[in-house]
């Protein structure tokens, strides 16, 4: 395989500009060339193509989001569109290609790989909801954004005695609001796999005021059952001895330089992608198991989600007290 290309599709996440500057210096090592495809498979299907070399994936390490950018594709939904697809790659003699995104990308890359084309994924989405890896690429950077903004508004509200409610992204998945929850010693944490009612939650910030508390925090993925405002709103009737504030930290999350752990994350996925398609191990996304980065058949990904693990959210509410 003589020429590989490579797209970043879905939500940006920290790490995907690493993984792309692993992919395209193992690739010319490998003596591949590497084409890089802008704004993910609606670039694709519009056939918005730049060659890349070494240089130019020069310092952008520390750099979140992509540069090679990314966008919803609609059109390549339909099975019209990744025949457009297919034609492109083959006019600009792309032989193999690597996709870097979350699970709807991963579903992009399978159908691709249905109809016959060398596919490899490589899991990018800070949800940490994609099937077959450990850890996506995105998620400790956007835990640590979470448990920074976290540590800041617990100051204000010991200053004010007050409880807040920070609101982080998950609609499907709470592992960033239980990881966050843990880490950041939240009172109750609420995430879409676990329904709390209004009541135990009511209950767990009275308590914490009763015993002395100078401040409740409650950390609330998008998805949850219960909405963030609706919960405040509600606990402020209730008298439970806090005034409540809702924080919603949006996009921010998806923000920022890539930490350590994301940056190395990345590196190996970005090189291992490579090694996968230039010895035929197509058809996969790369995934972290244990210590190693492992091929994973793309029909497994596709066909299941990572979950939140209830474990934490018992151990969560055990250390709240």
């Amino acid at each position: 395989m003589k020429r590989i290309g490579v797209l970043t599709s879905g939500g940006d996440a920290p790490g995907m500009n690493p993984c792309l500057r692993a992919v395209v210096r193992t690739a010319l090592y490998r003596e591949a060339e590497v084409i890089g495809v802008r704004q993910g498979f609606d670039g694709l299907i519009r056939g918005d193509m730049v060659p890349l070399r070494a240089r130019d994936v020069g310092g952008i390490l520390q750099r979140g989001g992509t540069f090679l950018q990314t966008a919803r594709c609609p059109e390549f939904l339909e099975e019209s569109g990744r025949r457009t697809a297919l034609r492109i790659l083959g006019k600009a003699g792309i032989e193999g290609l690597i996709v870097i995104g979350g699970d709807g990308s991963m579903r992009g890359a399978h159908a691709l790989s249905v109809m016959g084309f060398p596919v490899v994924g490589v899991p990018a989405s800070i949800d940490n909801d994609i099937w077959g890896t450990n850890m996506s690429l995105g998620v400790d950077t956007a835990l640590n954004t979470i448990m920074d903004a976290v540590d800041k508004l617990r100051d204000t509200a010991s200053s004010h005695q007050r409880a807040f409610l920070i609101e982080t992204m998950g609609r499907h998945c709470g592992y960033l609001a239980l990881m966050a929850g843990v880490i950041c010693g939240a009172e109750v944490i609420l995430i879409p796999e676990r329904e709390v009612t209004l009541e135990e939650i009511a209950a767990a910030i009275k308590d914490a005021y009763a015993r002395g508390k100078t401040h409740a925090i409650i950390v609330a993925a998008e998805g949850a059952p219960l909405k963030a405002p609706e919960v405040s709103n509600r606990l402020n009737g209730l008298r439970v001895g806090f005034d409540t504030r809702v924080t919603i930290l949006g996009h921010v999350q998806r923000g920022g330089s890539p930490t350590a752990f994301d940056r190395m994350l990345a590196t190996r996925m970005g090189v291992r992608s490579v090694e996968c398609m230039l010895e035929g191990k197509v058809g996969t996304m790369v995934g972290l198991s244990g210590r190693e980065i492992v091929p994973v058949p793309l029909p497994e990904v596709v066909g299941r989600t990572r979950q939140a693990n209830i474990e934490y959210f018992e151990m969560a509410r055990i250390l709240a007290r």
